[in-house]
């Protein structure tokens, strides 16, 4: 082996081996410190920002627990490559079964990661930075709301059927969508999907409540009128 390539061997082995940098207490008080502030910014929009019908607060601490521990992980890392390999490896052995129910939270995971980063090796310019424009970029986005659409649930005789579909699209219009309908040997089940703006109007104009005009084409078991918040899958 010729100089320059054992001069070579010997970088990239000191380049695996790495040198995990051994932070001081002041130093590691400060990375962790830190770590915290920024935990809580993002718990205070996670908090703010939440537009899912369940919010869940054991989610919303485990997010400033994320950041911490994620800035714990890289004061030890440091620039180690073989410890980082170790880390990976060790982590791909957990599986997260855990369903995400909002897109959102992937983001609020990904930002507490981030920050945990970039506390752990001491870019805190960067790390706020950050979590300022992700915060102020959540809070606004996460204010703005659709409006807030109306289930109306029908049950009633199967023999009512075409006459109930007609009431309804001949109150609400091309406002109202039909997402589910279920069916029996001697029932039939409706669930309109509408905005409570289309049909508020359309009570106004009517000039009687809907439910009302429903019941009087008899045969009607019940009918409910329910706000719903997120989308039905279709």
């Amino acid at each position: 082996m010729t100089e320059k390539g054992w001069i070579v061997r010997q970088e990239l082995y000191q380049l695996l081996q790495g040198s995990a940098s051994v932070v001081g207490l002041e130093d590691a008080v400060l990375r962790v410190g830190c770590a915290v502030i920024l935990g809580l910014v993002i718990f205070v929009s996670y908090w703010e920002s939440h537009a899912g019908t369940i919010y869940s607060q054991k989610f919303n601490v485990n997010l400033v627990t994320l950041t911490v521990l994620t800035a714990t992980v890289m004061m030890v890392i440091g620039s180690s490559i073989a410890l980082s390999l170790g880390m990976v490896g060790a982590l791909s052995i957990v599986r997260f079964r855990t369903a995400i129910k909002d897109p959102r939270d992937t983001t609020y995971i990904f930002w507490a990661i981030i920050c945990g980063i970039c506390c752990g090796v001491a870019q805190f310019l960067a790390a706020a930075v950050g979590t300022v424009a992700v915060f102020v970029t959540m809070l606004l986005l996460g204010r703005i709301r659709n409006d807030v659409r109306t289930l109306i649930i029908i049950r009633a005789a199967r023999a009512r059927e075409l006459e109930i579909e007609g009431k309804i699209f001949e109150l609400l219009g091309s406002k109202a969508s039909l997402r589910v309908k279920n069916t029996t040997e001697s029932s039939v089940e409706f669930i309109f999907e509408v905005t409570k703006g289309a049909l508020d109007r359309a009570q106004k104009g009517a000039g009687v409540v809907l439910t009302e005009r429903i019941y009087a084409l008899g045969d009607v078991e019940y009918v409910n009128i329910v706000a719903q918040n997120d989308e039905i899958g279709s």
